[in-house]
């Protein structure tokens, strides 16, 4: 088996503005592109790519001739060449490219990808991970829907101000009671001393974790960090080198819990051993939203196949990135099942998207 071709279509994707910490913003007029790798026995392999109008033409001239006529299977091969692109491309189009090459081997196998990759369980609790709120009021309201819909697990992204966000913190924990699981996510907003002031403060509230007050590169600041405050610290979502980077977090103590995923850690493949990484130094991997519908799916095989990954995020739980695909991921009760089809499993729902075609790149 050969790639025969490897192409991006790009649609209209229309989402309402939201944000997300300080000064983070998405939605409105976007687009999404549709990666698929062919191949001459007539299966094909599909990833979503946010932001194809920045990402789809280097997909094209840098990663296409590095692929084509490859055979698809040849996954680690493939992966480490395109790595060593990382200077002129970005990890989510390595990322996608790697997800369609899962995909094909999926359905060569008959098989969901997790099965390929090992399976450790069939379900996992998901928690609801908040957009941007104005009040403390409507950070409450929302966590309390979730509590009340059975959902175990919750995680604040407030408004990277340490006085403002404590109070969001207090707000949250005093309308859900102790019976919940609350983790905040300061996205790298403070410098070292408030971080530690925050930190102290979601101790003494309980919170089950507490993810990236520092900045992606602050190492030193982290290791300080995590030695005066009991609270599990996650980091690692950004940090330089990706996987590569990992080992000087670990053997400095400069985090509890890994952090990945598919787009930002470069595919499933570095997502694994990310994970497997984690567990042989008995730390969690916490796999991070994919950032669309098809990436998160490709993040539930991951979460299915390794023992260390507790939940599956959410995020927005507003459900801003939920779209393109013939029937999303379903979350009821807060718990998410195991994909059972081959390959990644889900349909795309090409009805739907063909209606905001905007052009195809790379046919």
């Amino acid at each position: 088996m050969k790639i025969t071709n490897v192409k991006v279509d790009v649609f209209k994707w229309q989402v309402e503005p939201w944000r997300v910490g300080a000064g983070m913003r998405f939605g409105g007029p976007r687009q999404l592109g549709v990666v698929t790798v062919e191949t001459d026995e007539g299966i094909s392999g599909h990833a979503f790519l946010s932001g194809p109008n920045h990402h789809a033409q280097p997909l094209i001239d840098i990663v296409k001739p590095r692929v084509m006529g490859r055979d698809p299977q040849d996954i680690g091969a493939i992966w480490r060449g395109l790595w060593r692109q990382t200077r002129a491309v970005s990890t989510s189009v390595i990322g996608a490219v790697d997800i369609c090459l899962w995909d094909i081997n999926g359905k060569i196998a008959g098989q969901p990808i997790h099965r390929l990759l090992g399976t450790c369980k069939d379900s996992v609790p998901v928690y609801s991970s908040t957009a941007y709120w104005e009040t403390k009021e409507e950070y409450q309201e929302e966590a309390l829907r979730f509590k009340e819909d059975g959902w175990t697990a919750h995680k604040i992204h407030p408004h990277s101000d340490p006085k403002a966000d404590v109070a969001i913190c207090e707000a949250v924990r005093e309308a859900v009671g102790d019976d919940m699981k609350l983790m905040l996510d300061s996205m790298w907003a403070y410098e070292y001393e408030d971080s530690v002031r925050v930190g102290r403060a979601i101790e003494d509230l309980d919170y089950y974790w507490y993810e990236d007050p520092l900045a992606e590169e602050d190492l030193y600041s982290y290791v300080k960090l995590n030695e005066k405050l009991d609270i599990p610290i996650m980091a690692t979502e950004f940090a330089p080198g990706r996987y590569y980077g990992m080992t000087q977090w670990i053997t400095n103590y400069a985090t509890d819990i890994l952090r990945g995923d598919v787009a930002v850690t470069g595919g499933i493949t570095p997502l694994v051993r990310l994970c497997h990484l984690a567990e042989g130094f008995k730390m969690k991997c916490e796999i991070h939203h994919g950032g669309n519908s098809l990436n998160n799916v490709a993040n539930l095989h991951v979460t299915m196949a390794v023992p260390n990954c507790e939940f599956y995020e959410f995020f927005p739980c507003t459900g801003s990135n939920v779209y393109g695909l013939a029937e999303d991921i379903d979350m009821s009760g807060g718990v998410v099942q195991a994909p059972t089809g081959p390959g990644l499993g889900y349909e795309i729902d090409w009805e739907r998207l063909r209606k905001d075609h905007v052009g195809t790149i790379g046919d």
